[in-house]
């Protein structure tokens, strides 16, 4: 299974190191499950998964399952969300939702739909 983060890893351009500080996850806990020591707990798989943008099933097994549910409806986006996401300077949309008020949210929920209706041609400002 830990082949399944290192190839993660590579082909998204990161070390076991930065998803370790972007996650919150320990070193230890990572060196550990490289060992085969142990596998980690639900709640850091989930952590990983997120970094990545694929299923904890994925992580585990390196395989979804047939019409599994994706967070992303096209590969294009999931890899733009990552390159969102591992920008640390751009990660403020990402991190603003952790403690934004329902207002807040609401606000920018409406402008990303009057940016995605605007790319269609439904809206001029």
């Amino acid at each position: 299974m830990y082949e399944i983060f290192e190839k993660l890893c590579a082909e998204n351009g990161v070390t076991p190191y930065r998803v370790c500080k972007e996650t919150g996850i320990t070193t230890a806990s990572i060196s550990n499950w490289k060992a085969g020591r142990y596998t980690p707990k639900q709640d850091k798989l989930q952590k990983i998964a997120d970094f990545f943008g694929v299923s904890i099933e994925y992580l585990m097994t390196g395989e979804e399952k047939e019409g599994g549910e994706r967070y992303y409806l096209n590969e294009e986006t999931a890899e733009m969300a990552q390159t969102l996401f591992g920008n640390r300077n751009l990660r403020v949309l990402f991190d603003a939702a952790k403690d934004a008020s329902p207002e807040d949210l609401k606000t920018t929920y409406d402008m990303l739909m009057a940016l995605k209706k605007k790319e269609r041609g439904e809206n001029e400002f």
